[in-house]
């Protein structure tokens, strides 16, 4: 029996894509993620995410990861479709490894609603789908694991050329690098995030 594991990262970040991995693993080799120190990205440290990212991929019968574009998210939250536009392409991830049971981390606020639309946009693939399951199943840990290492190399790549930071709101970096942008350009990289609320402060700050 296949078992799925599907997170994101990236989601509340202002700049870069938002990413989505995805693991396909026999339920019988399940424990050897165990065994390897496998736990929701968030807790392990970069150099051990890196460590542990070889050793997933290994592992895995398969993974597939996409990543959506800072204009894909601005013309989803224009028209209030974020959600879907997560759910979308985590039926994507889920199509492509064509598991028994794929266990998903929901970002709606209603985890049955979210589970329910990406089995509908997979073909009705059996879906179980959890508020913070990267912290609850281990297949879904290990693709919290391959989307915040890819997520973090397109932000190393962002590095190479200006400080961004994180790229999230809460770093002091991230918002500043936007503010110098916008005000010596007048004009916002193609990799910021337009629609989030602090680049539109900064936009309308600016036009002040």
């Amino acid at each position: 029996m296949q078992i799925c594991g599907v997170d994101d990262a990236g989601r509340g970040s202002m700049l870069g894509p938002l990413v989505i991995a995805g693991i396909s693993i026999n339920k019988k080799q399940i424990r050897k993620l165990s065994r390897l120190g496998i736990k929701d990205s968030k807790k392990l440290t970069p150099k051990t995410r890196e460590e542990l990212y070889k050793k997933i991929i290994l592992l895995v019968d398969s993974y597939y990861v996409t990543k959506i574009s800072p204009k894909s998210i601005d013309k989803s939250v224009k028209k209030h479709e974020l959600n879907h536009l997560e759910a979308k392409h985590m039926a994507k991830v889920i199509t492509k490894l064509d598991a028994d049971t794929s266990f998903v981390d929901s970002c709606d606020v209603n985890p049955q609603r979210f589970g329910k639309e990406i089995s509908r946009l997979s073909n009705n693939k059996k879906i179980r789908s959890y508020h913070h399951a990267d912290s609850k199943f281990l297949v879904v840990s290990a693709a919290s694991i391959i989307a915040k290492v890819t997520r973090d190399k397109a932000i190393e790549k962002l590095r190479k050329y200006s400080d961004v930071g994180s790229g999230y709101p809460s770093d002091p970096k991230t918002i500043n690098f936007v503010k110098k942008y916008y005000e010596t350009q007048k004009m916002m990289p193609i990799f910021v995030r337009k629609s989030w609320k602090p680049t539109q402060k900064i936009i309308k700050t600016n036009q002040e």
